[in-house]
């Protein structure tokens, strides 16, 4: 079976092809040479999910899979949420965020906070979500060289080390992503 994930996001690509079962092949945007940003203007992650899912469905007619995540800080009323990737400029920059984001959090001491991601699939025309959500905390400063985004701060309840701590397979057997792409597996499994 071949999906196409709508996204840019080489980090995202990689973690998704180790998720899925070796029979879904997973093509992206750049085999397609489709370099184009897709504007997320959805009011939250679910709609910011089909947006790239139907962008790149109605253009290239393939089953199409796109998410969305955003980390949402309890003590910050949800945000960064679907500004997670853009919370200090366009720059999409991962150090500003993170900077702004513990700049925000100084002296605060609730630091409960969730990683939450949206897979949508366009599967033959047919829409389905599918939804990962993990609780932790976000730490006083970065720390480990893995993942990507706001990895270095975040460390999931129940451990001791960041997301950027672990090595990929514990990372997605208990990641927002992991929970996701796990129900898609589910779903595509019965199709």
């Amino acid at each position: 079976m071949k999906i196409l994930f709508a996204s840019h996001n080489t980090h995202k690509i990689s973690e998704l092809r180790q998720l899925l079962p070796a029979r879904v092949e997973l093509v992206s945007l750049a085999d397609f040479n489709y370099l184009d940003e897709i504007e997320e203007t959805g009011k939250d992650l679910m709609e910011n999910a089909f947006i790239k899912a139907r962008t790149v469905y109605s253009l290239f007619k393939l089953n199409t899979i796109a998410d969305d995540t955003g980390l949402e800080v309890e003590a910050l009323g949800g945000a960064p949420g679907v500004m997670s990737a853009r919370y200090a400029g366009e720059g999409k920059r991962s150090e500003d965020n993170i900077r702004k984001l513990l700049k925000e959090l100084d002296g605060v001491t609730n630091r409960k906070a969730r990683f939450r991601t949206v897979i949508s699939l366009i599967n033959n025309g047919k829409e389905y979500a599918f939804e990962g959500v993990i609780n932790g905390t976000i730490t006083d400063s970065p720390s480990g060289k893995e993942g990507f985004g706001y990895d270095p701060i975040f460390k999931p309840d129940g451990y001791n080390l960041c997301f950027a701590e672990m090595d990929s397979a514990t990372k997605s057997s208990i990641s927002h992503r992991g929970l996701a792409v796990r129900q898609l597996t589910s779903f595509i499994s019965k199709l």
